[in-house]
């Protein structure tokens, strides 16, 4: 048997999962990783907990499994997306706190970019919309307010880079500064085209090109392992975004075949092949994990708060216990009882795209208990997922292509089965969850074993994928309708201002795009 080994550094946790070559999870260690909210709309992680809580699961998941780090064939690397590190290069130490993609400080930076004009000419390079979600203008904004950070990064002293890059430099002691495509596709960086660092968006947010890693495809060597930190050399041959490496674990391979994870945030991806297609409903578009060099694109939306809204019923509402109980309360009651909630703790991502939306509670009666809130609070993971795929499918018509015809999911919450059946009931079409849900790490260990010689090509893995339940949708004909009526109702009263999907050009880009 080869045993591959997945990183999988998350939002709210570090994980660490063995798998054998059939993609059967051999053994897991996970820990938590603490939030840090500096101020409101601040959020940060600490990048020297990031790494030991990363390599502590990693020799940890090693002990439970009875492997040694000789009976790795190799390991993968998956990540929370967009969160910005900078490090100095000869201590290895960061030089602030790690700024988080729920992170909203550089806000302000955006709209500056936004009035000279360069939405058009970001979008057309990155596939991205500005937002202070992506790395570019957080990694500005650490440029500009830490002290001295400018003139060390003008010295070439100081690297930049996502959390992959921070564990790849920590993994080889500081020998590889390197990230993957579907990492550096998140920066606004990034041209997507021709897979390189653009010179002109650098310089439209004063960023010196001598702080960024090298880029790789997502299958490929990014170094080894230090010998002294597990007991033995391990190849790292495998690293994507958390998103792409789920996309790639669900073996969405080919254009038209779309998964939707389920965690902190929500994250639903459509692959286009590559067909670089701009969004004409909200959405961005984005680099695929790369088995080569030649670019793969997808479409893709994201829920700011999804599972997270279940975090804030335990540890903010004070509804539930745990976390676990949520599925038992929003089923004591046969429906919301009218109950609407937007989730916008931190404005509304695709399609909507509202930084000053903020969460809310409508259709609230007498009547209205806590488990109607709660169930109100679960379907709104829904109606924000059903909301991308009705733009998704918008834009796959509108280039021609078939709509989505079955959603894979994955992700913490996919094990409810009360969300999991609403979600097909709003979407019309089957909700597929895969009989590995561990897709994001499988994902990593998927590539990771391309890279090295486990598996032969991505046919082998689409042979490995096994679906556990089909969701068929149950509603009656005009009800989800109905129902996406009135959470599009819901969506306008949490913005100060009218939440309608952003609409960009629908002309699709030529294929020699800049």
């Amino acid at each position: 048997m080869t045993y591959l080994l997945a990183l999988d550094q998350g939002t709210s946790s570090s994980r660490s999962i063995v798998f054998d070559d059939t993609g059967q999870v051999v053994a897991v260690a996970q820990q938590e990783l603490p939030q840090i909210y500096p101020r409101p709309g601040w959020v940060e992680h600490d990048p020297l907990v990031i790494w030991r809580t990363q390599i502590a699961t990693a020799r940890d998941v090693l002990a439970k499994s009875g492997l040694t780090a000789r009976d790795l064939h190799a390991v993968g690397i998956t990540n929370q997306r967009e969160t910005t590190l900078v490090w100095n290069r000869a201590t290895g130490l960061p030089i602030h706190h790690a700024i988080v993609w729920q992170d909203r400080r550089s806000e302000p930076l955006c709209a500056r970019l936004r009035e000279r004009g360069l939405a058009p000419v970001i979008q057309a390079r990155t596939g991205l919309l500005i937002d202070a979600y992506f790395s570019g203008t957080k990694l500005q904004w650490m440029l500009d307010h830490v002290p001295g950070a400018r003139e060390q990064a003008a010295r070439g002293e100081l690297a930049f880079g996502t959390v992959d890059s921070w564990l790849i430099w920590q993994l080889t002691a500081g020998q590889v500064h390197a990230t993957d495509v579907s990492n550096a596709a998140r920066t606004m960086l990034f041209n997507v085209h021709s897979n390189t660092w653009d010179d002109e968006l650098l310089a439209s947010m004063d960023i010196p090109a001598s702080l960024l890693p090298a880029v790789k495809p997502s299958s490929a060597h990014f170094g080894d392992i230090d010998a002294n930190l597990l007991g033995a050399a391990i190849p790292i041959g495998g690293v994507a975004g958390d998103q792409q490496s789920a996309l790639f674990g669900q073996a969405c391979f080919s254009e038209g075949m779309a998964k939707n994870t389920y965690g902190t945030g929500c994250f639903l991806l459509m692959h286009t092949g590559t067909r670089f297609q701009t969004s004409g409903n909200g959405l961005i578009t984005t680099s695929a994990a790369q088995v080569t060099t030649r670019p793969e694109f997808a479409l893709e939306g994201s829920v700011f708060v999804g599972g997270a809204v279940v975090q804030w019923l335990r540890d903010g509402l004070r509804a539930i216990e745990s976390s676990t109980e949520v599925q038992a309360l929003a089923e004591s009651v046969p429906d919301s009882g009218g109950v609407m909630m937007v989730p916008a703790f931190t404005g509304l991502g695709a399609p909507y795209w509202k930084p000053d939306a903020r969460g809310t509670l409508t259709g609230l009666t007498r009547g209205t208990t806590l488990a109607h809130i709660a169930r109100a609070a679960l379907e709104s993971i829904a109606y924000q997922s059903a909301a991308l795929l009705q733009a998704m499918s918008r834009d796959a018509v509108a280039a021609g292509a078939a709509p989505v015809r079955e959603l894979r999911v994955d992700g913490g919450a996919c094990v409810n089965d009360l969300l999991m059946q609403f979600q097909a009931d709003l979407l019309g079409i089957p909700v597929v969850r895969p009989a590995v849900t561990e897709t994001t790490a499988l994902g990593a260990a998927y590539l990771a074993g391309l890279s090295t010689g486990v598996f032969s090509g991505t046919a082998e893995l689409a042979g490995l994928w096994r679906a556990e339940r089909r969701f068929t949708p149950q509603f009656p004909p005009g009800r989800a309708e109905e129902l996406m009526a009135a959470w599009e109702h819901a969506v306008q009263q949490a913005s100060l201002a009218p939440a309608t999907p952003t609409l960009t050009s629908t002309r699709p880009l030529p294929t020699d795009a800049p």
